[in-house]
C-alpha cells in the first residue's frame, strides 16, 4: 500500500499539487515563524531574498525574506537614554511630561529603524567583521585603558558599571554589530570629493556681494470692513491651534517658612561659654605686619638678559635700602615700578596671611621688624621689602566673641526648628499623601489653594520652576498625591498635591469671536500689503527706476552697498530674498520684495553682482575649507543611501507597542 501511494505521489502532477496545498497553510502559520512584528516588537525591516529582488510584498512565501526586528526592550532602552541625555542637556527646564510625546518616540524608532536597515543591508553584501577587528577596535576605547593601553581589568569594571549591565561577550557582539552596519556607511562618507571647479564655486558664492537699493513702502492702512460669519468659521477652523486653551492645574499646598516662624529662645549663656571653649582657635586676631616694597617689573616673555639686569637693579637697591640711615620710601617713590603704592612711598599697609602671592608672604613673615630683604622674586617681577611693624597675633575673649557666637546660635536653632518641622510635615503626610489637611492641622499650619494656573503663569509659589514641574509632572497629575517638600529658597519649602488638571483644548469659537475677527483683518491687511508691493516690484520690473518708484509712494530709497551673503541685514529674511533674486542681465536690475519684522514691505533692486574671489583664501585654508565641504557631503551621500533603503526594504511599525 505505501509502495502504491509513493508511485501515485511521485513526478510533476504530485510537485503541483503539494505547491498548491502549501498556499493557504503559509497564510495561517503563526507570524512569530516567519519573522512578523509580533508581540515583543515595535518594529521590522524585511528585504526579499537576493536571488529576487523585486519579489512583490504580497508574495506568499514571505518565510524566506530576510527581516531584522526592534525589539519592545531594545527600543525602550534607546528611548531612555535619550530621555537622560535630553535631561543633561536642558537641566531644570526638561519637561518630562512633554517629553513623552509621539514624535520624540517616533524620532527615537526611526533611528532603530535605521540601523536595522544598515544592518540588513551589510548582511545582504556580504559585509563580515572578523575578531581581531572587534578586539582592536574595543583595545582602543579610552575608557578601557590605563596610561594609554587596554586594561582587562578596567574593562570588566566599565562594563559591570553600565545601565543595564553587560557582560564581554554582549559587548563585543554589540561592538561587531555597530562596525557591521557602519562599515557602508563609512565607504560612502569617505567616498565624496569636491572638485576644484566645484569648490571655487562654492566660494564665489558664498563670498558673494551685492550691491542693493530699497525702498520701504509705508504701512497698509488697516482694514476695518465686515467679516461674515463664513469666513469667521472658516478661519477659526483652519487655525484652531491658535486659539487653544493652555494646560492648567489647580494645586493645594502647605508653605513652611522660616521667616515666619516664632523667634528662636536667646541663647544660653553656658552653651555660648562651652562653645567658645570648643572653638577658641577661631577667635584669635591675626598676625599681622606693616609691610612696604620697592617692585622692578619683568614681563613674563622677557629675555634671560632683561631678567638679569632687572634682579640685578633689585639687589643694589636693596643694598641702599639696608644701608644705616636710608629712607626706603624715598628710594620707592623714585624707583618702583608698582603704581599702586609707589607715591606713599612702597607703603602696603598692615598685612595678614593669604593677602599676597606666595614668594612674597614667604619671604615678609620670615622677617624682623626693621629688616630689609631683596631681591624677592614673583609672577611680577623683583621685590625689596621693608618690614616696618608686627603685630602678634592675639586671643579675642569671650566678651567680645559673645555676639557672633549668639548670632551663630540663633541661626542654627532657627534652622534646627524648620529642619524638624519640614521633617514631621513630611512623615505625616507620608501617612495620608491623598490629603494635606490632616497633616496641616497637626503641625499648625494651614492648606492653601492656587490656581488654576498654567506654565506661562507666574502667580504665587506658582512661579517657581520647581513647583511648576512638580505640579505638570504625569505622576503627580495621575496619581494625586502630595509632592516631597520643595525647596523655594533658605528656610523656605512647600508641599503640594494636585487637585485639579485640565488639558490643552480648543477654545469655543463663541469665546475667541473678536480674536478671529482680528485675525481675519490682520491677514486681509497683510495680503493687501504684499499685493501692493508685488505691484511696486512689477513696476520696477518693467523699468521704471527705484528712486521714481519711492517717490510716488512717499518714501526714500536707501542704498545697500556691496550687502555680503548671509549677513541679517536688513533682516535675515531680507538677505535669503535679496540674494534669491536672478542676477541682473547686463544694463538690467533684477527686483524683489520681502516683508520686514514690523509688517511693512519692502521692495528692492539689485543693481550689481560681485562674486567672492577664491584666491582669497590662503592654500592651508582653502585644504582645510575643501576637506569640510567634502564631509558635507559625504554626509548627505549617506543620509540619502539610507534613505534609498528603506525604500526598498519593506518596513513595519507596531503602533501600539510605541
Amino acid at each position: 500500500m505505501l509502495q502504491k501511494l509513493r508511485e501515485r505521489t511521485s513526478g510533476w502532477v504530485a510537485t503541483i499539487i503539494i505547491a498548491l496545498l502549501m498556499v493557504p497553510f503559509l497564510f495561517v502559520i503563526d507570524q512569530r515563524y516567519l519573522g512578523g512584528v509580533g508581540a515583543n516588537n515595535v518594529a521590522q525591516v524585511k528585504a526579499p531574498p537576493t536571488w529576487w529582488e523585486g519579489a512583490p510584498k504580497w508574495w506568499p512565501a514571505s518565510m524566506l525574506w530576510q527581516h531584522r526586528e526592534v525589539g519592545v526592550d531594545e527600543f525602550r532602552q534607546r528611548f531612555e537614554q535619550e530621555r537622560m541625555s535630553q535631561r543633561q542637556q536642558q537641566g531644570e527646564a526638561f519637561d518630562p511630561r512633554a517629553f513623552e510625546t509621539v514624535e520624540n518616540k517616533r524620532k527615537v524608532l526611526d533611528q532603530l529603524i535605521d540601523e536595522k536597515a544598515l544592518q540588513l543591508a551589510a548582511d545582504r553584501a556580504g559585509v563580515v567583521i572578523g575578531d581581531a577587528a572587534v578586539r582592536d577596535y574595543i583595545a582602543s576605547i579610552p575608557a578601557f585603558q590605563v596610561d594609554g593601553k587596554f586594561d582587562a581589568d578596567r574593562y570588566q569594571l566599565a562594563l559591570a558599571s553600565q545601565t543595564p549591565r553587560r557582560t564581554p561577550t554582549q559587548f563585543e557582539q554589540l561592538v561587531r554589530d555597530s562596525l557591521q552596519q557602519s562599515l557602508i556607511p563609512a565607504g560612502v562618507a569617505t567616498s565624496a570629493f569636491v572638485t576644484e571647479a566645484e569648490f571655487d564655486r562654492i566660494l564665489r558664492l558664498s563670498g558673494e556681494k551685492r550691491d542693493v537699493e530699497l525702498a520701504l513702502r509705508p504701512a497698509a492702512p488697516e482694514d476695518t470692513s465686515p467679516v461674515d460669519e463664513a469666513q469667521i468659521k472658516a478661519w477659526y477652523e483652519a487655525h484652531t491651534a491658535d486659539f487653544m486653551r493652555p494646560e492648567a492645574v489647580t494645586i493645594e499646598y502647605v508653605e513652611i517658612d522660616g521667616s515666619r516662624m516664632p523667634p528662636p529662645a536667646a541663647p544660653d549663656e553656658a552653651a555660648l561659654r562651652k562653645r567658645y571653649d570648643e572653638e577658641k582657635a577661631r577667635f584669635v586676631e591675626p598676625e599681622r605686619r606693616l609691610a612696604s616694597h620697592i617692585l622692578i617689573r619683568v614681563d613674563a616673555n622677557a629675555d634671560e638678559a632683561t631678567r638679569k639686569a632687572a634682579e640685578e637693579k633689585a639687589q643694589r637697591l636693596a643694598t641702599e635700602a639696608s644701608a644705616p640711615g636710608a629712607d626706603f620710601a624715598a628710594l620707592a617713590k623714585a624707583n618702583s615700578e608698582d603704581p599702586g603704592s609707589r607715591d606713599s612711598g612702597g607703603d602696603l599697609g598692615w598685612v595678614e596671611r593669604g593677602a599676597m602671592v606666595a614668594p612674597f608672604e614667604e619671604a615678609l613673615f620670615a622677617m624682623q621688624a626693621g629688616e630689609v630683604r631683596g631681591p624677592v622674586k614673583t609672577d611680577f617681577g623683583y621685590h625689596v621689602l621693608q618690614l616696618r611693624e608686627l603685630k602678634q597675633g592675639a586671643q579675642v575673649g569671650f566678651e567680645q566673641a559673645r555676639e557672633e557666637l549668639a548670632r551663630e546660635q540663633a541661626q542654627a536653632d532657627r534652622e534646627r526648628a524648620f529642619s524638624d518641622l519640614t521633617g514631621r510635615l513630611t512623615d505625616l503626610v507620608y501617612q495620608n499623601p491623598s490629603s494635606l489637611a490632616p497633616a496641616a492641622e497637626q503641625v499648625g499650619l494651614q492648606v492653601q489653594k492656587l490656581g488654576p494656573f498654567t506654565r506661562e503663569d507666574t502667580v504665587g509659589i506658582g512661579a517657581s520652576p520647581e513647583v511648576k514641574k512638580a505640579a505638570f509632572s504625569e505622576t503627580m497629575i495621575e496619581d494625586g498625591t502630595a509632592s516631597d517638600p520643595i525647596q523655594l529658597g533658605p528656610e523656605h519649602a512647600v508641599v503640594i498635591r494636585v487637585l485639579e488638571h485640565t488639558p490643552q483644548q480648543a477654545r469655543p469659537l463663541a469665546e475667541v469671536r473678536e480674536q478671529v475677527i482680528a485675525a481675519v483683518r490682520a491677514d486681509r491687511q497683510k495680503q493687501a500689503a504684499i499685493a501692493a508691493a508685488d505691484a511696486l516690484v512689477k513696476r520696477l520690473q518693467g523699468g521704471e527706476a527705484i528712486a521714481d518708484l519711492a517717490a510716488s509712494v512717499g518714501t526714500q530709497v536707501i542704498p545697500l552697498p556691496g550687502l555680503p551673503r548671509g549677513v541679517p541685514a536688513p533682516s535675515p529674511e531680507a538677505n535669503r530674498a535679496i540674494f534669491a533674486a536672478a542676477a541682473p542681465a547686463e544694463g538690467k536690475v533684477a527686483a524683489g520684495r520681502f516683508a520686514m519684522p514690523d509688517g511693512r514691505n519692502a521692495v528692492f533692486v539689485v543693481t550689481g553682482v560681485h562674486p567672492g574671489d577664491p584666491a582669497e583664501l590662503q592654500p592651508e585654508q582653502r585644504k582645510r575649507l575643501r576637506e569640510q565641504f567634502a564631509q558635507i557631503d559625504g554626509a548627505a551621500a549617506v543620509d540619502a543611501y539610507v534613505r534609498e533603503l528603506r525604500k526598498d526594504f519593506d518596513i513595519v511599525v507596531e503602533e501600539s507597542q510605541l
